[in-house]
């Protein structure tokens, strides 16, 4: 049982504030079921189910916190998870930073859950992994992917009478197709809340043809090129860049976002005027949980507008030392864009480079958010509007700041899931000049 109803929830919340001998006590509690099916080199290799449900407490002596968890829900257990939290914030040092847990608040429901998702069966997973398969050997390329399901919900309550419960479905499927030989790669990716959004058949075949298309690779000289970004591969970047929209940090002098002589640049022009980023947390297609760790309820608040940034992340401590009003921090990064495609920014495109993904990217300067990676899983020369022939990987240093300030057209956005940030975001793909390759890489 991976998702416990509100009525059980809420009964265990209940008790375990009620145990608490603590000056204040926040309990959660957390599950999920998770399904996933792994198939490489054409062949399903692992697949399986795993069910969990862990439940928090965190109490607070003065500015001494404490935190245990467990898994088990019994009466026994239950007071015993308390007074272990409560044992380690008696021996633990005083959080100048402390405050105390929020009170009540309210939450309007998001559409965070699909039945479809939640009942999501073997079979099915066997199917994804089979049209994957069978698509790749009829024409002689090789697959490897993955797909994981995940129905789960959150529950919480504290000593001031915060309170929520929710439930929340996602699924994620990835799928890398090589030729034969190993000399043509191609990827897809594709992340739901609702399965009925997806099908396997249909994705694969977009790893199929640039796994065929990209098998003899020419080299590129390195440079500044106009590079169509794939929204896989701009969410790469831009996630990076998102860790940086903390007040704390640009007041304190580490971001690139903090002002020369002091303070932040909260609503300078710091992008193009076309660069527009919001959260929302029941935007739909991408909706989260209506609140955040804290307990804070979530609304629509804009990020960038036209260019300008319009807001940054306040922790309640900081905001409290900085006189400003506590806000959530944002569950979701929705990017405006346009209505094309990556193919109609293909066709609009003299010269460039068409970038499916971008991966294994670190860090180079926090100040600038330049950041180093390379491309991977079809990379391709684009000449008067047409892909002209693949090329091989390069290496980039660029920073997503410079890169917003190069745009030249935004495609139609779309859901995607990051490996860099824990976010669900929503990117369109994205017309970049004067992109920057450093050198090359014989990487499929």
């Amino acid at each position: 049982m991976g998702i416990m109803t509100e009525s059980q929830a809420k009964a265990i919340l209940t008790k375990v504030v009620g145990l608490s001998k603590a000056d204040q006590c926040t309990a959660q509690l957390g599950g999920s079921t998770r399904g996933n099916i792994r198939f490489a080199l054409n062949n399903v290799s692992t697949s399986g189910v795993l069910d969990n449900i862990e439940l928090a407490v965190q109490v607070a002596f003065g500015k001494r916190v404490g935190t245990a968890t467990i898994n088990q829900f019994d009466d026994a257990s239950l007071e015993r998870v308390v007074r272990r939290a409560e044992e380690l914030a008696r021996l633990a040092p005083e959080n100048p930073e402390f405050m105390p847990v929020v009170d009540k608040q309210t939450f309007i429901a998001t559409p965070t859950f699909s039945a479809g998702t939640a009942g999501m069966t073997p079979e099915y997973r066997a199917k994804v992994a089979a049209e994957s398969i069978d698509a790749c050997k009829g024409a002689n390329l090789v697959a490897a992917g993955y797909l994981e399901d995940e129905a789960g919900f959150v529950a919480f309550l504290n000593s001031r009478g915060n309170y929520g419960y929710q439930t929340a479905t996602s699924a994620d499927y990835t799928c890398t197709v090589r030729t034969a030989d190993g000399r043509g790669s191609g990827w897809v990716g594709h992340n739901v809340q609702d399965i009925a959004q997806f099908s396997a058949a249909e994705d694969v075949r977009v790893a199929m043809r640039k796994a065929s298309a990209s098998a003899e690779a020419k080299a590129l000289e390195p440079g500044k090129y106009t590079v169509i970004l794939e929204p896989a591969a701009a969410a790469g970047l831009i996630s990076f860049m998102m860790f940086f929209f903390d007040a704390r940090s640009a007041d304190e002098g580490r971001s690139f976002l903090s002002k020369k002589g002091g303070g932040n640049k909260l609503g300078e022009q710091v992008y193009g005027p076309q660069v527009n980023m919001f959260t929302d947390p029941a935007y739909p297609g991408a909706a989260v949980y209506p609140w955040d760790d804290d307990g804070l309820p979530r609304q629509r608040m804009p990020i960038i507008e036209n260019g300008k940034v319009a807001n940054l992340n306040y922790s309640r401590y900081w905001a409290q030392k900085q006189g400003r009003p506590a806000m959530a921090r944002p569950g979701n990064i929705i990017m405006t864009g346009g209505t094309k495609s990556t193919a109609d920014l293909v066709r609009t495109t003299e010269r460039g480079i068409l970038v499916t993904r971008t991966w294994y990217i670190r860090m180079v300067d926090p100040q600038t958010v330049l950041l180093t990676g390379l491309t991977r899983d079809g990379t391709f020369y684009i000449e008067n509007g047409q892909i002209k022939y693949p090329i091989k990987n390069f290496r980039f240093n660029e920073s997503p700041v410079i890169m917003l300030n190069n745009v030249e057209e935004f495609g139609k956005p779309v859901r995607v899931k990051s490996d860099e940030a824990d976010t669900t975001m929503v990117i369109p793909p994205m017309k970049i000049r004067d992109f920057t390759f450093t050198s090359l890489s014989d990487a499929v």
